[in-house]
């Protein structure tokens, strides 16, 4: 590992960037009509199976059973596929939404899924074992040695539990991202397993000449998005780009930049403040992507990463070693210029969520006076990038605060202060412009929600206040 740092370089400044309220307005029509079509997916579902008689006749328990057992499983299917577009890391989602929110509404999407999909398994058992007068057991057994499709499915219902269960919070912490990862898989085993059984034993798709198109066309879209995004598009880019590990410099005692470098770098694409998924092809870690900020602006010369010593993987990452190829995914996230609606920029960080924010101070667009920088560290004399982030302010006329020191008590985000004063006055005489001003924040979670209170309280609104988390 090298110690030694170059002289700073710094990209030029986007030019220019289009602010105002119309920017974020459009952005909510945005994510207005992409629910309006999600919603109208399910109303679209409901009405074919109602105009194919899914409520008549309805004259028994064996027959309301089987009305519950194809509703449900139209529906599940349905957002089943959508559950998947969600975390497909597709752009024109990502672009309304950002990572962090589609992965939030992926998860609370997960338990209403498995609560139809066991209700339409109890309900087809049922009513079949109405109709041949068996137990529920004696039928189930009976249904998935007959009909070997039905087999597929109970297949897929056990992946779709296994793969909901490891979603829920409890679950969530006592596994690591990888063995998460490699569960969540199962999910796309499960929609291939559930497909034969629909066509083959249900009664709403085949023969049905509508119903068979809408189908087929959701499976075809889903399926490409998740090939392409997920897949191909990522291989392609690497084996254009023959990305690989240029040399990793030491930035303090903790955390260390790795340097990517390749073929046609600056075609990578992305913004300052977005993430990548940085997967080392490795025998040990090609499979374990990792999320990381960019930590300098996007050039045509390098790929930068600083990374924090966070774990097992986070420390071998410190120690890559040159030469070693990697793939990239992404980019990905919206914490960037993109969101940016006013003149007035307050970029506050703390400890490792210092990488996005030097990055943004690198590329605004921003004149003298325009742009003020917060960064809560432990010490002066080992926060990571502290000299390049104190260079760019110096260069570009930003004002800089560095909080340094023990952090004060109770849910105080700042160090303490020997003065006595609260956060809430010291944020003031530091940003006085800080309500008609955009706000990017970036650091641990609990942090970053008691700046946000603190912002609320000085009269930000919520839609100048940028933070992203890496969810999953």
């Amino acid at each position: 590992m090298q110690d030694a740092r170059p002289s700073l370089q710094l990209t030029q400044p986007n030019a220019r960037v289009r602010l105002g309220i119309k920017k974020w307005l459009e952005i909510k029509r945005g994510q207005d009509f992409i629910e309006l079509l999600a919603w109208a997916s399910v109303v679209a579902v409901v009405a074919m199976f109602l105009i194919n008689g899914g409520l008549k006749e309805i004259n028994s328990l064996a027959a309301g059973l089987t009305a519950l057992d194809r509703l449900t499983a139209l529906i599940a299917t349905n957002l089943l596929l959508i559950d998947i577009l969600l975390v497909s890391r597709i752009p024109w989602l990502d672009h309304y939404y950002g990572h962090d929110r589609v992965t939030a509404a992926h998860k609370k999407l997960g338990k209403p899924i498995l609560y139809l999909v066991l209700a339409h398994f109890v309900a087809s058992v049922w009513q079949y074992s109405i109709a041949e007068n068996k137990n529920l057991v004696d039928e189930f057994f009976a249904m998935i040695t007959s009909v070997s499709d039905l087999l597929t499915g109970s297949i897929a219902l056990v992946f779709m539990i296994l793969v909901v269960v490891t979603s829920l919070n409890f679950a969530r912490k006592a596994v690591t991202y990888e063995a998460w990862y490699l569960i969540h898989i199962f999910a796309y085993g499960a929609v291939l397993l559930a497909i034969p059984h629909q066509f083959s034993v249900g009664t709403d798709i085949a023969g049905k000449p509508i119903s068979l198109t809408y189908w087929i066309s959701l499976y075809l879209f889903v399926l490409a998005n998740v090939v392409w995004y997920r897949i191909a598009k990522p291989v392609i880019r690497a084996m254009r780009s023959n990305l690989r590990v240029a040399k990793v410099v030491r930035e303090s005692s903790d955390t260390a930049s790795v340097y990517l470098s390749g073929k046609n770098v600056a075609k990578f694409g992305g913004s300052a403040g977005q993430f990548y998924m940085l997967r080392p092809l490795t025998p040990s870690q090609w499979y374990r992507p990792h999320p990381f900020s960019i930590s300098a602006a996007p050039n045509d010369k390098f790929v930068r990463f600083t990374i924090g010593a966070r774990g097992d993987d986070t420390a071998l990452l410190q120690n890559i070693k040159p030469g070693t190829p990697v793939l990239l995914e992404g980019p990905y996230g919206v914490f960037t210029e993109d969101r940016r609606t006013k003149e007035k920029v307050v970029l506050i960080a703390s400890g490792i969520g210092i990488p996005p924010i030097r990055a943004l101070a690198e590329s605004m667009a921003a004149r003298p006076g325009d742009v003020t920088i917060i960064y809560r560290v432990r010490n002066d004399q080992d926060a990571s990038l502290l000299a390049e982030i104190t260079e760019i302010a110096r260069r570009r006329g930003f004002a800089l605060h560095v909080l340094s020191g023990k952090r004060a008590i109770g849910t105080s985000w700042m160090n303490a202060d020997p003065l006595g004063r609260t956060d809430q006055d010291r944020l003031m005489q530091m940003a006085p412009a800080i309500k008609d001003s955009d706000v990017y924040v970036c650091g641990p979670v609990a942090w970053t929600r008691s700046v946000e209170r603190s912002l609320a309280v000085a009269g930000t609104p919520a839609h100048q206040i940028h933070t992203e988390e890496y969810a999953w």
